[in-house]
């Protein structure tokens, strides 16, 4: 039996409009999709009503499946002749876990096919009108995560201040111990950032402040995944456009 194909789509962060058009064709034609928690309900609307959908959320308190697990189901699927879609929020290989996933297809044996989506923070830089590297602002910016273990012991220095953008993924649940860590390195509690909830769909919110009322703009807004955190000058340049989403929070 020949071998279906693996194709790891990036859905982009949550508005169909935004997927590329080959990832908008594979979904619509796909018989089997393993698709992230964070992958928007309207992209999951436009499947097959035949196809078989695969949750494989994940939280920071519950997997639904570990990743080796998620790894066998994919080439397993394959090896029996499907041609799977595996759909994930963003871009497969932002904080996607997409090259690992595509290592163990080809280990198998198995064709593997990256589509690329508009990655999370791209897609909250637009809606958002927050230019990550605005030349009156910023000439660098730089992505980590805020989600991980050994968070204190990684070296975030020159990640953020004057002339530079830092984007955090993953951080809603360790938003204080991030303010602590950027401070302690330095960085000044009154630098502007920005929390994107829900970027670039309906019920997107942004919510502005200081580096030191970051833990409180998350408390105090309930604010959930997928949210971005967005640390720098960049986030302060005025912006009529976004009057009617932003809420500003003083330290």
């Amino acid at each position: 039996m020949q071998s279906g194909t693996i194709h790891l789509v990036g859905a982009g962060p949550g508005d169909p409009e935004l997927l590329t058009l080959r990832a908008a064709r594979l979904i619509k034609n796909a018989s089997i999709i393993v698709h992230d928690g964070l992958v928007g309900p309207a992209i999951l609307d436009m499947a097959h009503p035949d196809a078989q959908m695969v949750c494989v959320a994940k939280s920071r308190s519950k997997h639904t499946l570990p990743q080796e697990d998620i790894n066998a189901l994919l080439v397993r699927e394959a090896l029996a002749g499907r041609d799977v879609v595996r759909l994930k929020g963003g871009d497969p290989f932002v904080f996607g876990r997409g090259g690992e996933e595509m290592e163990a297809a080809q280990a198998a044996g198995v064709d593997v096919q990256v589509v690329p989506g508009i990655s999370a923070a791209n897609g909250a830089a637009a809606a958002t009108g927050i230019a990550l590297t605005h030349r009156d602002a910023a000439s660098i910016v730089s992505f980590v995560a805020g989600q991980c273990k050994g968070l204190s012991e990684q070296d975030w220095a020159g990640l953020a201040g004057k002339g530079r953008t830092l984007v955090i993924y993953m951080g809603v649940k360790t938003a204080p111990s991030i303010a602590e860590k950027l401070m302690a390195d330095g960085l000044a509690p009154d630098t502007p950032l920005a929390v994107v909830e829900n970027a670039c769909r309906t019920d997107m919110r942004v919510l502005r402040g200081p580096l030191a009322a970051l833990p409180d703009i998350v408390e105090a807004h309930k604010v959930k995944s997928p949210a971005l955190i967005i640390i720098g000058d960049v986030t302060a340049r005025e912006n009529a456009a976004l009057a009617s989403l932003v809420s500003e929070i003083s330290a």
